[in-house]
Parts: structure tokens; sequence; C-alpha cells
């Protein structure tokens, strides 16, 4: 299976550089500048899942891209997917296969508008990376998995092709028949943790010592729960159990990257974990008065947002 990853970033170029390792036929679709530290440098993955250099991996940029691959790997900002799309577009041909890793559900939507719903897969992520001064993968936790499926449900043919081409490629992968079960999980919890740390501009830990901390996180993870549940996908009580043994957990460090980005400075995908959370929750009909804990957190993080465009102290 011939596999195009979408850029060498820190989810990108982890994964895709794992697949290179283990023998897949891997091509990153990059900039020049990317292209050519590649070149100069490799690709070098800093992890505690062992350290990684690949020399002469595969590039392509957007304006040499002129033939279609079996799968398109797909893990920028959601905020940079119209840019991503026109970038690889050239690639996606009648089969081929696009697996997104992207935060929240709208992706789907657009990626299935532009390119058909049959196309598009739904996928999760769970890792912590970044890039170094260097711009050397640097992997921060111990996690480094990923999991897909038909968004209809069900195993395919085409999925299990894809769990052949993913497995066995030194990190946890797994074809799941419920990804959209696990997607809602995922952004029940991410929006919850984003909510309250760039809230408090806190670690959980700092937020569960404050006079109504724990409240707060109670009722942010609720409202996402809820929003799940109306969009008929209530949370299963085990993940109720390991996010909360995360989003309650005393003397915790853990917060979300979007206070990592505000802390930074950076663009945070606020509209797609957060507006698009309330927005699927009836926030647009929401009555006078009803001000959810999440739409003040949204609130907050759009307030952010303008400042940083005007160049205003953030």
């Amino acid at each position: 299976m011939r596999i195009l990853v979408v850029g060498a970033g820190a989810l990108g170029g982890y994964f895709g550089g794992r697949l290179a390792a283990a023998g897949r036929d891997v091509t990153f679709l990059v900039r020049p500048a990317r292209a050519a530290q590649l070149r100069d440098a490799g690709l070098v993955i800093r992890s505690p899942r062992g350290d990684l250099t690949l020399r002469d991996v595969k590039t392509v940029t957007s304006d040499t891209l002129n033939e279609s691959f079996d799968l398109v790997l797909l893990g920028c900002k959601a905020y940079d997917l119209d840019d991503a799309i026109t970038s690889f577009a050239p690639a996606v041909g009648p089969h081929t296969l696009i697996l997104p890793f992207l935060n929240g559900m709208r992706h789907l939507e657009t990626l299935q508008q532009r390119f058909g719903t049959s196309a598009v897969l739904g996928g999760v992520c769970l890792i912590a990376a970044t890039l170094n001064a260097e711009r050397e993968i640097v992997h921060l936790n111990d996690s480094h998995a990923i999991a897909f499926g038909e968004i209809g449900g069900g195993l395919s043919e085409r999925v299990n092709a894809v769990a052949d081409a993913l497995g066995n490629a030194g990190f946890d992968s797994k074809a799941t028949p419920h990804i959209m079960q696990e997607m809602w999980e995922k952004w029940v919890f991410l929006a919850s943790l984003a909510g309250s740390t760039c809230l408090f501009r806190a670690p959980v830990g700092a937020i569960l010592a404050t006079p109504d901390g724990e409240t707060v996180i109670g009722r942010i993870f609720s409202e996402c729960r809820t929003v799940a549940a109306e969009n008929g996908t209530p949370v299963r009580d085990a993940f109720v159990e390991r996010a909360r043994s995360m989003l309650f957990a005393r003397n915790s460090t853990l917060t979300a990257s979007m206070l990592r980005d505000v802390q930074n400075g950076s663009r945070t995908e606020a509209d797609h974990v957060l507006g698009d959370m309330i927005r699927r929750g009836g926030g647009d009909q929401q009555k006078p008065g009803e001000l959810t804990v999440l739409r003040i957190v949204y609130s907050q993080l759009k307030a952010y947002d303008a400042r940083r465009e005007t160049g205003a102290p953030v």
C-alpha cells in the first residue's frame, strides 16, 4: 500500500517515520523548506519508545504531486484543513482512502464534501508530541496509538487492508467497528480538559486546589457528555471512569495542548474543539440567560483570538 503522509510535523512525522522504519512505502508531502531539512538532517524522533533517525525519506511538494496514493494520512491542525486539502487533492484517486486524525468532528464533513463520503475513514490518535528548535520530533509521553474504522460502523475489507499496512510498525494500531464512538469520547475528554485548563490557565492539579475547581471541571465534563448523547453517541461508563481518573487527579500536572498554544501566543483550535461542540448541542438556539460553562470558556478564548489578531498582549 502506497501511503502519503501530509506533513512531517509532530504527528505525521512520528507515525510516518515509524511506518517508514518498518519498511512501509511512505512519502511525506511537505513544504520545500521542510524537504530541505529532511534531506540535510533526516527525520529524527526522540521518544521514550525508542529514538529514530531516518535518512533519505521520500518527500514530495504540492507543486510536484501528480500521482494518486492508496492511503492519505492527515494530521494537520483543524484550522489548516482547507490548505491541506488543496495540497494533497492531486493524490486522491478513485480508490484512495483518506484517514484523518484531527480533533472534533467537523473535518469529516469537510472532507466528505470535497472527496465523497466513501473516501473518508474515521480516526483517533493518542500521542503528545512536538517539534523542538532543531525540528526534531519529541515524543512527550508513553502513548502512541491510533484507531480507525468505517464512519458507518463495522469492519470492511478495506479497513482490514489499512490495518495490515499500519500494523506492527512500532506503535499501537487498531481497526475498530465503533470509530465514531471513540471519536466522540476523545472529543468529550479533550473539550473538557482544554476548556478547564484554558479557563484557569493552570494544570488539573492546580485547578482542583481552588475552591470551585472541581465543580467547574465537573460541569464542563457533564455538558460535553450531554452533547454527545444528544448526537446519538452517549459515552460509555468505562470511558467516564478513565476520563474522571485524569480530570480529577489531585496534584496532576496534566494540561491540554490548547493551553500551551495560548501560553505561546499561538493560534488555537477553539472553534473546532469548543465552538463546534456548542453548536452541536444546540448553542444557536440557546435561550437568553442559559450561559453554560462551556460557552464561557469559548467566549474567553475568542477574546484571546481577537487580541492575538490585533497584536495586543495576550
